[in-house]
């Protein structure tokens, strides 16, 4: 039988942790038997990352790459622009091409081009369609693209540009996306974008920020269900990580089971889609606490996975496969 994301979904959500327990394992067996048993560990080298299981070994392989520099002029409540930070300024497509010479000469594999959103919800990215495919066929770089929302004239030059995969975040509040993101009828400009992805036939990695409701949940169910309307070739889950001088600052994230809960329903829910815990979490006890319950409700993936997270792996019969690269390509690993 197919699983009923709002019904079923609501039903765990509602339920104590103890309940989900047994349809982690349901979800485990599906992901096991569907995808084998590869956990693919992702660590994209805008962030420094080491553990015991493995260290980056070209800071260059796969860095984030920003076409507004710092600037931003959406501002949503939960970033304010900061994440935009740790991306390198590339800010004209004679930049953005410099830039990808670079990664290329220095042995890296891709990058993640992204950018502030302006006032509708749209990451200025039509001006860098030529630099975008100099990156894709010339250089043979791998890359992803963060779109935001989605028109028909930027997934023309998508297309064009063959890029790897898009990822845009996918809300399904509208209060939540008014408050937070200040995009008004956001759910349906999100699937219009989604269609029109669909319909280019461009891989995409649709992101659900679990949280975004000043830590509770908002619509993360209703997100999952209009993902399940298309056919992504990824689907990311990331959970709200308090950022400094921003007014969600202070805001205490989901708890872990929280998380484990939405990621089981995302794999009941979605069985045939590749399914990634990302990089956006919380640190410490939480990440490592999440890291093992994502494996149980069988991501297939995990980006800057705990130690603990891939010592649990291993006693659940996965094999990690460590891969310095933006988790969004899990479906090339995977087809």
């Amino acid at each position: 039988m197919t699983f009923r994301i709002l019904e079923e979904g609501q039903e765990i959500l509602e339920s104590p942790f103890e309940y989900t327990m047994p349809l982690m394992e349901e979800a485990f067996e599906s992901r096991l038997s569907r995808f084998g048993n590869d956990l693919l560990c992702y660590s994209p080298t805008a962030y420094p990352y080491k553990i015991d299981s493995h260290e980056q070994s070209n800071r260059f392989n796969y860095p984030s790459l920003s076409v507004t520099g710092l600037s931003c002029s959406l501002m949503c409540e939960h970033c304010k622009g900061r994440l935009l930070n740790g991306m390198k300024p590339t800010v004209t497509p004679e930049e953005l091409m410099s830039e990808c010479k670079k990664i290329s000469e220095r042995g890296g594999e891709g990058a993640l081009i992204s950018g502030g959103s302006d006032p509708s919800g749209h990451v200025p990215i039509n001006q860098f369609g030529e630099a975008i495919a100099y990156a894709k066929k010339e250089l043979g770089l791998k890359v992803v693209v963060h779109t935001g929302l989605v028109t028909e004239d930027t997934a023309l030059m998508l297309k064009k540009a063959d890029v790897d995969a898009v990822m845009l975040d996918i809300i399904g509040s509208s209060d939540v996306a008014e408050q937070v993101y200040h995009i008004d009828n956001a759910p349906e400009k999100m699937i219009e974008s989604l269609r029109m992805l669909n319909n280019f036939k461009i891989p995409t990695a649709p992101h659900i920020l679990v949280g975004l409701n000043y830590g509770k949940l908002g619509g993360e169910l209703e997100a999952l269900d209009m993902i399940a309307g298309f056919s992504p070739a990824a689907l990311v889950i990331i959970v709200l990580s308090p950022v400094r001088n921003t007014p969600m600052e202070e805001v205490t994230p989901p708890a872990p089971e929280v998380v484990g809960k939405i990621l089981t329903i995302a794999r009941l829910g979605l069985e045939q889609i590749p399914l990634l815990l990302g990089c956006a979490r919380p640190l410490g006890d939480h990440k490592i606490q999440t890291d093992k319950l994502a494996i149980q409700a069988g991501v297939n993936g995990i980006a800057l996975p705990s130690q603990e997270g891939v010592d649990f792996a291993k006693e659940k019969g996965l094999h990690p496969v460590f891969l310095d690269v933006c988790c969004t390509l899990a479906y090339q690993w995977l087809s």
